[in-house]
């Protein structure tokens, strides 16, 4: 059943925006400027395995629990088990509105929000009521955290291929099994893990697949590794092994065999707010490099006034215009109980290659100092690049749109 959300008007959601912008502001950003050192460094803020170090983390647990207690953290989840209840278009709206403010190459002011596979999400409303006794009321109050078991080694964009399996052994499931690139495994607290429960059905891809929250901290469960991009010391994403780890019936979550109907609002969801980071961070990128642009003198002008550079800042301002429209348009269809499959399909795909584009150019305007640690531009192109491959790959957009007109 699908969960009632709260659908605020533009003038309530400008006020919860502007509220959250504020409390980052007096909140986050004075933890920020306190331990910059720390978070600034690299090499001080991920251990040896390459995970956020235990001071990192205790950061990050201070934002989301001052953040719950004002009201912000939570606002996503369902309204049944203590959440905000607000949909996509606020959803879109926040996400876009702290990446445009706070921009790249930051880690405090996004701890703010419960991100839909790190903390409260529809999956908590489905739990049972003894996992629900067990983990939710720290885990609404930014205590613990938790991550997205989906993909595989051999199953990334076709989950079908799925080779995770949960076995009946009396009254509980025995869990076997490997997941990788599993964003937040390294620090999390729990796992919501996607195994196969019914062969026959998988098979013929009508079900067959469960989802079962599990402790990380269980016996057999274990992160392998810690998956490091773009030459970075640490990484957010992990590997995660699962030999005969045992778990309760009530570890259960939603109804078994059905864990792909769970997953399914889950990705929608990711969807939208990767196309809030993405129009954020773009027009985070095109007001950094006009304001440079304005100031930087070369040949006698600035170089604002040479078409070269503000031909391209105009095709960035054109397709930031474009991809927010499109990605409100498609929010609110989420709202009003749309399935919008092919709406999500195309602000995926189209936000998150605008965005790489815009980086690009804004890169460029920037001559060399466009490829500095310092500007942070870098950091930007990179999630840029990566959210063209994670939750659901540009490809995979593009199939999913030819299915739909093609029909």
């Amino acid at each position: 059943m699908r969960e009632p959300i709260q659908t605020p008007d533009d003038d309530a959601v400008d006020e919860i925006v502007t509220g959250l912008l504020r409390f980052v502001d007096s909140v986050v950003v004075p933890i920020e400027t306190q331990h910059a050192a720390l978070l600034n460094d690299p090499r001080r803020a991920y251990d040896e395995r390459g995970a956020h170090t235990a001071e990192v983390r205790q950061l990050k647990a201070e934002v989301r629990t001052r953040s719950a207690q004002a009201g912000y953290y939570t606002m996503f989840a369902p309204s049944s088990i203590g959440g905000g209840g607000y949909g996509a278009y606020l959803l879109y709206r926040a996400w876009e509105a702290l990446h445009r403010r706070y921009g790249p190459g930051r880690i405090l002011p996004y701890a703010s929000i419960a991100h839909w596979a790190y903390g409260p999400s529809v999956l908590c409303a489905q739990l049972t009521p003894a996992a629900a006794e067990q983990m939710l009321q720290p885990f609404m109050a930014g205590k613990t955290t938790g991550c997205f078991g989906m993909s595989e080694p051999d199953a990334g964009s076709d989950a079908w291929a799925m080779r995770t399996r949960a076995t009946r052994d009396g009254d509980d499931w025995v869990i076997s099994g490997t997941k990788q690139w599993i964003t937040n495994s390294p620090t999390a607290d729990y796992i919501f893990v996607f195994a196969v429960t019914d062969e026959a059905l998988k098979s013929k891809r009508k079900g067959g697949v469960s989802c079962f929250i599990v402790p990380m901290s269980s016996r057999g469960l274990k992160v392998d590794s810690v998956i490091k991009l773009f030459g970075n010391v640490g990484g957010d994403e992990g590997i995660v092994s699962f030999t005969d780890v045992r778990v309760p019936a009530s570890a259960l979550v939603g109804e078994l065999h059905r864990g792909f109907d769970l997953a399914l609002a889950g990705v929608s969801t990711g969807r939208i707010y990767n196309a809030g980071r993405c129009v954020g961070l773009a027009r985070w990128a095109l007001e950094k490099s006009a304001a440079y642009a304005n100031q930087r003198v070369a040949f006698g002008q600035p170089i604002a006034e040479y078409q070269g550079i503000s031909f391209a800042l105009a095709d960035s301002a054109t397709e930031i215009y474009a991809a927010h429209t499109m990605s409100v348009d498609c929010a609110r269809r989420l709202d009003r109980g749309e399935t919008a499959v092919e709406q999500v399909s195309m602000v995926k795909l189209y936000t998150t290659e605008m965005c790489s584009r815009v980086y690009e150019r804004c890169m460029q305007a920037h001559g060399g100092m466009g490829l500095t640690n310092e500007m942070k531009l870098y950091d930007g192109w990179h999630q840029a690049r990566y959210v063209r491959i994670a939750d659901g790959s540009a490809e995979i957009m593009r199939r999913n749109i030819a299915r739909s007109i093609l029909k």
